[in-house]
This record gives C-alpha cells, structure tokens and sequence, in this order.
C-alpha cells in the first residue's frame, strides 16, 4: 500500500535514514530514521483515538517539532490535518471545530480546560500537545509506548489532505480543501525551481499552521531529502546566532524588513546563503533593493495562496525583478480576466486565474461557494488583480475582495468591521489595509460614531474576540463614510486618504 502524500515526501530522506531532518532550537538533532518512528507512533495513537481514513484531525497548538510529526503521522494514518492559528480565541476554536467535525482535537496543554467543553459539544475527543520543556501533552507521552512501525494507509492523490481555513469576505471561514496531489505536485515542483537538494540546510522560522510554513517550506525541505534548523519562532538573536549554519530561509516581509534594521545582517552573516525567498505578503521594492545593498542577496519572491499553494515565482536562475511575483510554476497556468471573464493582453489589470495540479479540490462543504469560484473550464478565480508584464512577469496590484495581509495571515475586513459595529456608539465602520513598515500591511478601522470615543475603547473588546493579527493597530474617526452613487463605501477611496499612517 502507499500513502501518495507521505510516502511522496519521505522518499528521498529515507534512503538514507541516518541523515539529520532537523536540528532544534536545544542543539537536539532528529534523523530521518526518528522522523519515520515517530510519526509512525504517532499514526499509531490516532488509529486507536478511532481515527479512519478521512477523518480530521484538527491542531491548535505551539510549534514545535511534535506538532510538525503530527502533521506527517495524520496523513500517514489516512486522516486529514487541520492545522488552527494559535491566536484563534475559542469562540473562533468552536466555529472551526462545528464546522470540520474533526475525530479528534489536539490543543496545547494550558488551553486544554477552557477548550474542553467545545471539543465535547463537536463530538471530538480532546488531546494535548505542549511544546519546549514543559508538560509534553497526552498524545506524545502515549506514543512513547506505541510501535516504531506502522504500515502506511493507502491513499491516491485526489483523497484530501489537509483543510485549511480562510476566512470568508461574509465573515464565514471557509475550509480549503487541499488534496495529496495538490500538495505533492507543488512540493515536488518547487524543489525543481528552487534547486533544493540533500545538502541543504533550511532556516525554518515560519508558523506551522499557515500553508507557507507547513507547505512550502516543510515539503520541499522533505521532498528534496534536506534538512532544517528548526526554531520555534522568528527571533532575531537566534536567527543570527544559526544563518551560519544555513543554506536557505524562507520568510514574510515583515522578518526582511526586522532584519535591515539591525546591524548584524552584513555581507558577512549573510553572503554564503544560496537562497532567501519572501512569500504571504507583497515584498516593498525598496525592501529588496535595499536588501540586496546591504548583503548582495536578492530576495526571491513568489506568490500562492491557501487554496493553490505556490502559483508563481521569480526565477533562481535569472533576473529575480523587484516589485513582481515571477513567472507561472511549471505545470501552473495564469490568465488575466476581465470583468466578463474575457482573457486580456499582457500589459492590462485583470482578475488573476490559475488552473492545475496545485488547486485546491474546493471549499469544504460549501458546493455552491466552491462553483463560483471556478470557471466551466477549471480556471479557479483568486481574487486578485495583476498584471503580466512584455516580459511575462506577473505584478500584484491589489485584491477585488479587499482582503488585507498583514504579517503574512490573511484579514478578511466584514469580520473585524461586525466586531466593531456590535460596540455601544458605534454607527458604522469600514476596515481596510494601508502600507505598512513592518507588517506589510496594517489594518486600519474607520469608523462612524454616535458619540466621543477613543481609540482604546474600540481595540479592547476586540482582544477577546479576535486574533490579535486581524485587531485594528489604529482606529481613525470620521463623520460619514466615502460613498457611490450605489451606496457602496469606496474603500478604495480611504485606502488612498490613510495610505500614509504609518509612514
């Protein structure tokens, strides 16, 4: 039997067991030989928590290498993983897990009581994963007496493998349903465009519940047989402190940017790297150029989403051009649309579609939502607007559903502006993404009040309530909202006037 998505990902790295997979944060190595027997025993525990093929198994917990293990054990036992930010509050956490009707719930140790009654009332059976030092949870200290062995359950590659959840432009999260195809075929294909082999080594600083951590960078460091330093956040002390040992990082704008201002990124720490690359949020021209003046590196940038992965990128061998996403993916094909789905020549702003093996099977149990975003001829409609170049470079230039990325995760504006409607004096409000310095964009409220209010009086409900990505870093009051003659509020307009906040 095999398992198209693990057995895929694992080939290369198995062939020679004793290879390091990653080296963590206390100096601890793991070979590819741990990397088998554990996931194998973690396989093990969730076939006997009742998990069968197709099941979710939903995870809401600190990165840390177990958690990556669960990942690669859930789709080894036939299971689908749901990977939940670790700043959802629970009322979102109870969204979720109505929604997917995971099997079995994997929270961190210190969330475990208050998350207890959701999980019950979704009908999952509750486990913990802790991470570091500490309590190591339920579900590592019962696979420490589990078999080392565990024989893959056999899946193809259109069975799903993961669901990750994007917010929807209505406020309703939507489950992006992504198979072993998709996630095999992309892992392979940047392996190719990126040059990874065995010997290199990935500084791995991103989050594991986001497609750019758990996809493109797990997978292609897997699918290539290479090796990670793995760190459980990004910090600058210890970014530095292991680039040495390094031969590649992928990061969002916001780490480049942190890592400009301080005077150890040098030609020194930096010039031996083979490769940095940039994804989850547009890159500022002048934030490549002025990376490049200050190391020698060019920063690659890419784009993808949680339903395609990676679509395009700039090319490792070539010009990697500021201010651009690069080329289509090969095996990945890109039209630019108008509004009545007419192709448009290069040169001309359109709506971005992409068809192939990347794109997600559609949105979980939402057939009707998942048709009209797909064209009669399997072009999937991203939402967003680009332009292809007369050299066949693609540019972003913004996003037809108004959604804002700020540091990397996505912000869907309906659901930060029902938070704040529901607040006393509130008339109205409209939430929009301006550029920012460090996050790439910041999420700006402006609202219409009834009364005098301040800024804090807005932010503070919204902490227990959301994220704390998608809570607003400045709330701006006005007397009425930017209108067309159809009622409709131009965001576009105070995007415009607030552009300039956090300059």
């Amino acid at each position: 039997m095999t398992n198209h998505l693990f057995d895929g990902l694992t080939r290369e790295g198995l062939k020679e067991p004793g290879r390091i997979f990653a080296t963590l944060a206390d100096g601890r190595s793991l070979t590819y030989r741990d990397l088998d027997e554990e996931t194998a025993r973690l396989a093990n525990v969730l076939v006997s928590l009742g998990v069968e093929p197709g099941d979710r198994v939903a995870v809401q917990a600190e990165k840390s290498i177990g958690a990556l293990f669960l990942y690669l054990a859930t789709v080894r036992a036939g299971g689908v993983f749901l990977p939940l930010n670790t700043g959802y509050t629970p009322s979102e956490i109870e969204y979720f897990l109505n929604d997917a009707e995971p099997r079995v719930f994997v929270a961190s140790p210190k969330a475990a009581d208050g998350l207890r009654p959701i999980a019950e009332a979704a009908g999952a059976r509750l486990e913990t994963l802790g991470s570091g030092g500490g309590d190591a949870g339920t579900i590592m200290r019962t696979a420490e007496a589990a078999d080392a062995s565990f024989e893959p359950v056999a899946r193809g590659e259109d069975d799903l493998a993961a669901i990750l959840y994007t917010s929807g432009t209505t406020g309703r999260s939507k489950g992006a349903m992504l198979s072993h195809g998709n996630l095999l075929s992309n892992a392979e294909v940047l392996r190719e465009e990126w040059a990874f082999t065995q010997g290199d080594v990935l500084l791995h600083v991103l989050p594991i519940f986001h497609t750019h951590g758990l996809f493109v960078a797990t997978n292609t460091v897997l699918a290539a047989g290479a090796s990670l330093i793995f760190l459980e956040k990004f910090d600058l002390d210890a970014v530095f402190a292991r680039l040495g040992q390094a031969t590649a990082m992928m990061g969002v704008p916001t780490f480049y940017t942190r890592m400009l201002a301080d005077e150890r990124l040098t030609p020194e720490s930096a010039g031996h790297m083979r490769l940095f690359t940039s994804g989850s949020a547009p890159l500022l021209a002048e934030t490549h150029r002025a990376f490049e003046a200050r190391t020698g590196q060019r920063i690659l940038e890419r784009y993808g989403m949680t339903e395609t992965n990676m679509n395009t990128s700039n090319p490792y061998e070539g010009e990697r051009r500021a201010g651009t996403v690069g080329f289509p993916l090969k095996g990945t094909e890109l039209r630019i649309t108008g509004e009545s789905g007419e192709s448009l020549p290069d040169g001309e702003i359109g709506s971005i579609e992409v068809r192939g093996p990347n794109v997600f099977a559609g949105y979980w149990r939402m057939p009707e939502k998942t048709a009209s975003e797909f064209r009669e001829d399997g072009f999937f409609v991203t939402g967003d607007l680009g332009v292809v170049d007369a050299d066949g470079y693609v540019s972003i230039v913004g996003r037809d559903k108004d959604l804002v990325i700020s540091g990397g995760y996505n912000v869907y504006p309906k659901e930060v502006e029902l938070a704040i409607d529901e607040q006393p004096g509130v008339v109205e409000s409209a939430v929009i993404g301006v550029p920012h310095p460090d996050f790439g964009e910041g999420v700006v409220g402006v609202v219409v009040a009834s009364k005098p209010l301040d800024e804090a009086a807005i932010v503070a409900p919204l902490k227990e309530r959301l994220a704390k990505y998608k809570q607003p870093k400045r709330i701006v009051f006005v007397d009425e909202l930017p209108r067309n003659t159809m009622g409709k509020v131009q965001k576009n307009v105070l995007r415009q006037t607030y552009g300039d906040l956090f300059r």
